[in-house]
C-alpha cells in the first residue's frame, strides 16, 4: 500500500514546484508499447497509436532539504484556443513530505515541446508578479497547501505553438520525457469549477475543516488577450560534429563549420585539393535547404599570431572559399565573406588541451537560414548537416534500464533512447549507494579535449552520442533572451534508496540507426543503447 500525506499534516509547497522537474523517475504502470513513430520506410500498420487524455504518470519530485516525494500526475486537458495553450493536470502526492513547513523545488522549469520543429514553450508568467499564470492559492504568492488523498487540479498557460500541431511533448513534474499529449482545438477553454479551497484552508494554508471533499478547486488567473508572450517561446540549439565539419542549428539559423586544418595548409589561404571536394558537398547541402539563399562565409583563426595577421588571414580564407562555393552553387544565392580572426573562439585555448582547442577554433563557417521543420542532408551532402525529422512519439508508461555502471558512490542506470520528432530523448537514473544524502559527483562528465565550451556545460552537458565514422551528437541547449539555458536536468543531492532520472536531449540520427553509443563521462561508454 502506498503511503500518503497524513491528514493531520498540512505542508505548504511552492506552487511552482508542482509543475516543474529535475530529479525524475519513470512511470510505474503497465508497459506502453513502442515509444516512437516508425522509420519512414516502415509500414503504416506497424505504427503505434497515439492515446487520448487522460494519461497518468508517476515520478519523484526533487525538493530542497531532502523532502523528495513520489507524485502521480494525470494529464486532463491540453487545449488550444488560437492564442494560448491551457494544460490541466491532477497532482496526487503518494508519500509524506520528509520536512515540515515549506519546501522549495530545485527543479528545471516545466515545458511543452514541439519535437518536430524544436520550439519550446514555457509557462506564461504574470508581468507584475513574475509568477506563473493559472491556478493559485493566494494571489501574488506561490505557496499552496498539500492535503491527504485529495488530488489537486492545477492549470498552467503557455503560448500557442507557431504551427498547427496534433501532439506535444511534456517535461517536468519529476516525470522526465512525456511525449504524445494530444492537443484539443477549442473556441474557448473549458471553464474552471467555482473555487472552494478557502472553505477548507485559511489564507495561511492552515486547514479549517475536519473533512475534505473528493475534489478541491482553486481560483485561477488567465492570460489577457494579446499579451506579449515572446519570451516564453524558445528554440533549441543542436550541435553535430564529424571529422570534416560540425553543424550548429539554432532556431532557423544554421551554421556549418568546416575544419580549416583539412582545408588549408599552415598560414595559407589557398584551399587544398581536399577542400574542393568538401566545398562541393557543402554546396549540395546548401541547395537542399530551401531558405532565403543568403549565405555568409566567415573565416576564423586560433589565438596565435597578431590580431591584424589573423584578421587578414581569416578574411582571405573566407573569400577563397566563397569564390569556390559560388562556382558550385550557381545562380540563386547571395554570398558574402567576413573575417573574424580569433575573436570568436568556440573552445578555450591555453589549457591542457590547447592543441585540440586551437584546431577547433581554426574554421570556416557558412551561416544561413532554413525552415523550422525541414529535413535535409541527402546522399552526397555533409553528414553533420543532415537533419532527420520523424513524427511525434506516442505516450509510454515505463522504460526498463538496458545498462548500469558506478562512479564512486553514484550508481547510473541507462534507459533506452526514445526518438521523438527531430530528437532523441535519453533518460539516465542516478542512485546513491550510501546511507546518507550525497552530492551527485559525475566526475569528468563535461570534459572533452578541445570540446565546444557552450555545449559541454551542466550536469549532463558532457554526455554525447557516438556513431561509427566519428559523428558525435551533443546535448541540445535552449536559446533564451539572455543567452543559453541547459535543457538537460541538473542533478543535485541524492537521497539513499531513491532513483533520480536526469533527461538529456540530442539531435536525432537517420531512421536507419537503431542504436547508439552513449558517452557518459566518468561512467564510461555504453555501446548499443537501443532507440525506441
Amino acid at each position: 500500500m502506498t503511503a500518503r500525506v497524513p491528514a493531520t499534516t498540512c505542508a505548504a509547497l511552492a506552487l511552482s514546484l508542482l509543475l516543474t522537474s529535475c530529479g525524475i523517475v519513470p512511470g510505474l504502470g503497465a508497459g506502453g508499447g513502442d515509444a516512437g513513430d516508425p522509420a519512414p520506410s516502415a509500414s503504416p500498420e506497424a505504427a503505434p497509436a497515439h492515446r487520448d487524455l487522460p494519461l497518468t504518470r508517476q515520478g519523484r519530485m526533487f525538493l530542497e532539504g531532502g523532502s523528495d516525494v513520489m507524485l502521480e500526475v494525470t494529464f486532463r486537458r491540453l487545449q488550444h484556443n488560437g492564442e494560448y495553450l491551457m494544460l490541466e493536470v491532477d497532482h496526487d502526492f503518494l508519500e509524506p513530505l520528509r520536512t515540515g513547513g515549506t519546501a522549495t523545488d530545485r527543479t528545471a522549469p516545466l515545458r511543452l515541446l514541439d519535437p518536430v520543429t524544436g520550439e519550446v514553450l514555457s509557462a506564461i508568467k504574470d508581468p507584475g508578479t513574475d509568477l506563473s499564470l493559472g491556478t493559485y492559492f493566494n494571489e501574488g504568492s506561490d505557496i499552496t497547501p498539500v492535503h491527504e488523498g485529495v488530488p489537486t487540479t492545477f492549470r498552467r498557460y503557455f503560448p500557442a505553438p507557431s504551427r498547427d500541431v496534433e501532439h506535444l511533448t511534456f517535461t517536468g513534474s519529476g516525470l522526465g520525457h512525456v511525449p504524445g499529449l494530444p492537443v484539443e482545438y477549442v473556441d474557448e477553454f473549458t471553464p474552471s469549477p467555482e473555487p472552494d479551497i478557502h472553505d477548507y484552508f485559511n489564507e495561511y494554508a492552515e486547514r479549517t475543516a475536519e473533512e475534505l471533499p473528493e475534489e478541491l478547486h482553486y481560483p485561477e488567473k488567465v492570460p489577457e488577450p494579446g499579451m506579449d508572450v515572446s519570451r516564453f517561446r524558445q528554440g533549441i540549439e543542436s550541435f553535430v560534429d564529424t571529422p570534416e565539419s560540425s553543424t550548429t542549428r539554432s532556431g532557423d539559423t544554421e551554421t556549418i563549420s568546416l575544419h580549416a586544418d583539412r582545408m588549408f595548409d599552415v598560414d595559407a589561404a589557398e584551399p587544398t585539393a581536399e577542400a574542393a571536394e568538401t566545398i562541393r558537398r557543402t554546396a549540395l547541402t546548401l541547395r537542399e535547404n530551401p531558405g532565403s539563399g543568403e549565405v555568409t562565409v566567415v573565416g576564423h583563426t586560433d589565438g596565435s599570431g597578431s590580431q591584424a595577421h589573423n584578421d587578414e588571414l581569416s578574411l582571405r580564407r573566407a573569400e577563397a572559399v566563397r569564390d569556390l562555393l559560388a562556382e558550385e552553387l550557381g545562380e540563386g544565392f547571395t554570398l558574402t565573406a567576413q573575417g573574424r580572426g580569433s575573436r570568436d573562439p568556440v573552445a578555450e585555448e591555453g589549457g591542457a588541451d590547447d592543441e585540440q582547442a586551437r584546431a577547433r577554433n581554426r574554421r570556416v563557417e557558412f551561416v544561413f537560414t532554413v525552415p523550422d521543420a525541414a529535413a535535409a542532408g541527402g546522399d552526397g551532402g555533409l553528414e553533420s548537416a543532415a537533419r532527420h525529422v520523424a513524427g511525434p512519439a506516442v505516450f509510454f508508461e515505463e522504460l526498463e534500464p538496458v545498462a548500469a555502471a558506478e562512479h564512486g558512490d553514484v550508481e547510473l542506470n541507462v534507459y533506452p533512447l526514445v526518438r521523438d520528432g527531430a530528437y532523441l530523448f535519453q533518460m539516465v537514473g542516478l542512485g546513491n549507494s550510501t546511507l546518507a544524502d550525497l552530492e551527485a559527483d559525475l566526475g569528468a562528465a563535461g570534459e572533452e579535449a578541445g570540446g565546444p565550451d557552450r555545449i559541454t556545460e551542466g550536469t549532463l552537458g558532457g554526455f554525447r552520442l557516438l556513431e561509427p565514422g566519428g559523428t558525435t551528437r551533443y546535448v541540445v541547449r535552449l536559446v533564451t533572451e539572455d543567452g543559453y539555458e541547459d535543457f538537460a536536468d541538473e542533478v543535485l543531492t541524492l537521497s539513499p534508496g531513491d532513483e533520480y532520472l536526469a533527461l538529456a536531449v540530442f539531435p536525432a540520427p537517420g531512421p536507419e540507426v537503431e542504436s547508439m553509443t552513449l558517452h557518459a563521462g566518468a561512467f564510461g561508454e555504453f555501446p548499443d543503447v537501443p532507440i525506441r
